[in-house]
């Protein structure tokens, strides 16, 4: 599994001083996400079986997009292709906590949420949300889903 870009940029920039944080500069953040994402899939291209990514280059470009008040870019439809089914957990409240790399509130979690999840499908993706289960449960809900 390739871990959220966000939560290793934002780590990243706590420790070394940074200022490319959501809650400083956002542009600046997803940029630096865009570029973790587009390093996360080349190295994993030549690995076999299935890779899950918790967020990734979809996500980071779109919120680059959404601060830029600019369209999406042309590659996330022809250059940067990922397996045609996405899961997606909406923001649960019960689960929902804020830390040191996740400042931002149920609310925005929520808004950006919602625009993802017009953002995806606009790409060519079937989204498939994930129930409120087990952690256990989800995992077996997901291979279920993929026929494995």
């Amino acid at each position: 599994m390739v871990e959220e870009p966000g939560r290793r940029v934002v780590a990243e920039e706590l420790a070394y001083g940074g200022n490319a944080l959501p809650w400083e500069d956002m542009q600046a953040f997803a940029r630096r996400t865009v570029e973790m994402a587009l390093a996360d899939r080349e190295a994993v291209q030549k690995s076999a079986g299935w890779i899950f990514f918790d967020r990734g280059l979809i996500d980071a470009s779109a919120a680059l997009s959404h601060c830029k008040q600019e369209p999406l870019p042309d590659y996330l439809t022809i250059k940067y292709r990922y397996n045609r089914k996405v899961f997606s957990t909406p923001p649960w409240p019960e689960i929902f906590v804020e830390d040191d790399e996740r400042r931002h509130s149920l609310s925005a979690a929520m808004a950006e949420y919602a625009r993802l999840s017009q953002v995806y499908p606009s790409l060519g993706y079937d989204v498939t949300i994930l129930p409120k289960i087990s952690v256990l449960a989800r995992a077996d809900f997901v291979l279920t889903e993929l026929g494995s």
